[in-house]
């Protein structure tokens, strides 16, 4: 059996990590304003379509159940 390492190192503290944060947050590469309205104006017509798809089967099952229970009647 291999045994376990036990690690003492100390957490960095809280003004160190969030002096880090911001430091990786400036060479994050930000999309454009223009790349963002682009991938919402997407993310939207998605959703839309699976709207119409959705509610299309919805309208459709529905009338199929009152057909089925019309004839049962």
């Amino acid at each position: 059996m291999a045994a376990k390492t036990v690690k003492n190192e100390k957490k960095p503290g809280l003004g160190k990590r969030i002096k880090d944060v911001f430091s990786e947050l400036k060479r994050v590469s930000w999309p454009s304003f223009s790349k963002v309205v682009k991938g919402v104006g997407v993310v939207l017509a998605v959703v839309l379509v699976f709207l119409v798809i959705v509610t299309g089967i919805n309208f459709g099952l529905q009338a199929l159940l009152d057909l089925i229970t019309s004839l049962g009647a």
